[in-house]
């Protein structure tokens, strides 16, 4: 009867922990977008913030702009930073954010998209 008790208590713990880390990923991914990109991709995703308005940041929230780009050239732009025309038009983060944040960060880019 203990070792069943037992067993149910560590299944309980592991799924709590796994959610737990399910939010906190979230979490993450929000903080990591308030502190790095919404200064210019705005927290809304609009990019009708002043840096926004400067580099002609796209709005994440048209299906268009979202439908340019697919999820490895999101990761690749994070992580590699964007230049256009031999000017740099988005800093690299892939020396601050590792593959989980890369990918947490395209997903919250993907929550902007109108309709979802």
């Amino acid at each position: 009867m203990k070792t069943m008790l037992r067993v149910k208590i560590v299944a309980l713990v592991v799924l709590s922990s796994f959610a737990l880390c399910r939010l906190a990923g979230a979490a993450d991914a929000e903080g990591n977008w308030n502190a790095n990109c919404a200064a210019c991709h705005g927290k809304d995703g609009k990019g009708r913030t002043m840096m926004g308005r400067k580099l002609d940041i796209k709005d994440l929230t048209d299906a268009k702009v979202q439908a340019s780009f697919d999820d490895a050239q999101a990761a690749k732009a994070i992580k590699e930073g964007v230049t256009e025309n031999g000017k740099e038009k988005m800093k690299a983060f892939g020396d601050k954010f590792g593959d989980d944040e890369i990918k947490a960060l395209v997903a919250k880019a993907r929550s902007f998209k109108s309709g979802q």
